[in-house]
């Protein structure tokens, strides 16, 4: 009987039937005629490699779970999971998406474990990116209240459910917080990644600046009108002194050049 036209060849077929168990050993039997410790060595060494990039970059992660429970996740996302990506640093990456998009809430699982994962692994990904500033469009000295604010470009805006940074051991949300956790994360000069926890005003604002071609002061004006603030200078001068913090710390790089 000719093979179906797209049926994988038999030499394809082993491949398969052999990374089929090497994902998952408990639920695809060994392949036959490979001797079980040859196969133990196999399973142990990829295993192994992939363990270790989760551990490099999700270590509080790790420190929350049980062996038990970090073995059974780790376990599950080789067994259930497929990279789109040949390159191991992007394997975090891949577990984050596998987190947020596929496995979705099992049993036994923290509630924050995909927001503590995301927050580990955006350590990673500034640390590594490429992005350079156009210094050259850049005014370090600009009036940060009517010019256009140049935020560093290795930086990113977070909000999370749960506040992810004090998440240890020792510290394990049992419910949602009322309000959410805003975190400006970004690379300095001396290429350490620091996280900055923000209010809800300040988080609006560096939202607005990024987002919309604002000086700080417009800006700012909206946000007193969206709080019907009785006071607008109130805000506008708690704003700007936010954003000279930042400009001093090296998230803001300051003003575009006109």
């Amino acid at each position: 009987m000719p093979a179906t036209p797209n049926a994988p060849k038999p030499f394809q077929a082993y491949q398969f039937e052999f990374a089929r168990h090497i994902r998952d050993p408990k639920a695809n039997a060994r392949p036959a005629g490979v001797a079980a410790r040859r196969m133990n060595i196999y399973n142990e060494l990829l295993y192994n490699n992939l363990e270790g990039f989760l551990l490099a970059c999700f270590p509080v992660l790790r420190s929350i779970l049980s062996d038990r429970k970090w073995a059974k996740l780790v376990r599950e996302f080789f067994a259930e999971h497929r990279c789109h990506t040949p390159f191991f640093r992007q394997i975090p990456d891949e577990f984050v998406q596998y987190l947020q998009s596929e496995r979705g809430v099992r049993a036994g699982d923290p509630p924050f474990m995909p927001a503590l994962a995301h927050y580990e692994w955006i350590e990673l990904v500034l640390s590594v990116s490429n992005k350079e500033a156009a210094l050259d469009r850049i005014d370090p000295q600009g009036d940060l209240a009517s010019g256009r604010a140049a935020f560093n470009p290795v930086l990113a805006l977070l909000q999370y459910a749960y506040p992810v940074q004090r998440i240890g051991p020792h510290h394990k949300p049992r419910s949602t917080p009322a309000q959410p956790t805003y975190l400006l994360v970004f690379r300095d000069a001396d290429f350490n990644v620091r996280f900055i926890e923000l209010n809800p005003v300040s988080a609006r604002l560096v939202d607005l600046l990024q987002s919309h071609k604002l000086s700080a002061e417009k800006a700012l004006k909206k946000i007193a009108q969206e709080l019907k603030h009785p006071d607008p200078r109130v805000v506008i001068e708690g704003g700007l002194e936010i954003l000279r913090d930042l400009h001093a710390q090296g998230a803001v790089l300051g003003t575009w050049v006109q």
